[in-house]
């Protein structure tokens, strides 16, 4: 017996001590793993808290936990009102990644916590007012309203699970809008990965202001030297820069470092290196949209960080819009802009005016042509301007087009973000479709549907 004893001692110390180890090794070297986590969370809640206006802990169960990966249930959150912080760790305690509120800017991660080093911001003026005429001038809606899109937007199987804002506008109006449930008209709404469209028409702003060009190359100073200094912003546009960089987001890769571990994304997207020749492979790629961004600031230099709100988002009523920067100042234009989902309409509208806002020129012309023609990389996927030419495919058969089945008009083109965002153009029914939420692909929610309803019932 004494023996037995000695022997489940020793073997309670040997856990106390793997145990202790663990602790501090998760302490002061927590796995990639779980500091993506943690600056996810922190990222995700500090948006939707300081820009979108809701509950910390609603926005970490329902946006975070909920449709993530199981290791987001084990984070733990600390708001701080006062500093615009929130701070997230695994349990609270391991891999602690803080996220920064910056007026009008939106929110940073900060994976190094060091507050110090992010980078400044000028004041935002503050968001002019619609007056209460008809949309898109005001902020009123004709009731007269087809009772067709009544329907469909009334019939969940259409509007997709997770729906929280759908937005149908036809000739230049808006003749149909639902709301999910604890989300409004005022509401501002991420779009993610629609971002990019957005990201892609600054560039025609700053084009047309004579400061860029498509066939800029090499697109940075680093890259003259080695096989990088052919690549033009043209190919980055078309997702065809043959720059290495992995999309995949379900575990600890080139997207979700850049996102959540890298203060600078343009640093680090910069930095990878060449795989193909330029125009010959497609690659889609949130680094390339970040190094758009960053490009057209370099472009528009001491008026960079104004640029977006004075060039475009003003110009056509976009007030709600809040383009979110990094840490080190560069706009995340591949994921992060937050808008309400009827000035997510109002850019669709834009693009379906072909750049033009009120009489008004804003992109050059045949600017918005170039953005839907097609990549020749992407053989049909995607266009040359950081948009999608067939809906999303959530669950669609690899090498099937995923429009197979919708009777959608051949010239339909889409702007397209995670988890469910997408806004459908269909310029020859001068029809734009935004449809927002939380709906993971693997659902296998398709648009298409609604889409292809509407334009039937609004010919």
């Amino acid at each position: 017996m004494r023996l037995l004893s000695r022997i489940l001692k020793w073997l309670l110390g040997l856990v106390a001590v793997a145990s202790a180890g663990l602790v501090l090794w998760l302490y002061l070297a927590p796995p990639a793993l779980i500091r993506v986590a943690a600056g996810y969370s922190a990222k995700i809640v500090c948006s939707n808290v300081f820009v979108a206006g809701r509950d910390a802990e609603r926005v970490l169960e329902l946006d975070v936990q909920a449709p993530g990966h199981p290791i987001l249930k084990l984070i733990d959150i600390d708001v701080d009102a006062d500093r615009k912080t929130v701070t997230a760790g695994l349990l609270g305690v391991f891999g602690r990644s803080t996220a920064v509120a910056r007026d009008g800017y939106g929110c940073a991660a900060v994976p190094d916590g060091n507050l110090d080093a992010v980078a400044p911001t000028p004041p935002a003026d503050a968001p002019s007012a619609l007056t209460t005429g008809i949309w898109p001038e005001g902020i009123a809606v004709d009731a007269s309203q087809n009772p067709e899109v009544a329907k469909i937007l009334d019939d969940p199987a259409m509007t997709g699970p997770g729906m929280r804002a759908v937005v149908v506008v036809q000739n230049g109006r808006i003749v149909g809008e639902r709301y999910g449930e604890g989300f409004t008209l005022k509401t501002p709404l991420l779009g993610w990965s629609m971002t990019k469209s957005v990201n892609a028409a600054i560039v025609g702003t700053a084009i047309r202001a004579g400061k860029l060009s498509l066939d800029k190359a090499p697109v940075f100073p680093a890259w003259a030297d080695d096989g990088r200094k052919a690549i033009t912003l043209a190919d980055l546009m078309a997702m065809s820069s043959g720059l290495e960089f992995n999309e995949d987001y379900g575990d600890v890769t080139d997207v979700t470092r850049m996102l959540y571990l890298e203060p600078d994304m343009a640093g680090f997207a910069s930095g990878k290196p060449s795989i193909a020749a330029p125009g010959t492979l497609f690659n889609y790629s949130s680094g390339t949209a970040v190094l758009i961004a960053r490009a057209w600031q370099d472009a528009m230099g001491a008026d960079a960080l104004v640029w977006p709100k004075n060039a475009l988002f003003d110009p056509i009523g976009m007030s709600s819009a809040v383009l979110e920067a990094d840490a080190r100042g560069t706009f995340v234009g591949s994921s992060y802009l937050y808008a309400t989902a009827r000035d997510w309409a109002r850019f669709g509208l834009f693009i379906e005016q072909n750049g033009v806002w009120q009489d008004n020129r804003i992109l050059p012309e045949g600017f918005v042509e170039t953005m839907r023609a097609e990549a020749a990389a992407s053989k049909g996927e995607y266009g040359q301007g950081q948009v999608w030419l067939h809906g999303p495919e959530a669950g669609t058969p690899p090498g099937e087009d995923p429009d197979k089945g919708f009777d959608l008009p051949e010239d339909t083109f889409w702007f397209l973000g995670h988890d469910g965002q997408s806004t459908a153009i269909i310029p020859s029914q001068r029809l734009v479709v935004v449809r927002l939420g939380l709906t993971p692909s693997k659902l296998g929610y398709k648009p298409q549907a609604m889409a292809a309803a509407l334009a039937k019932a609004l010919p």
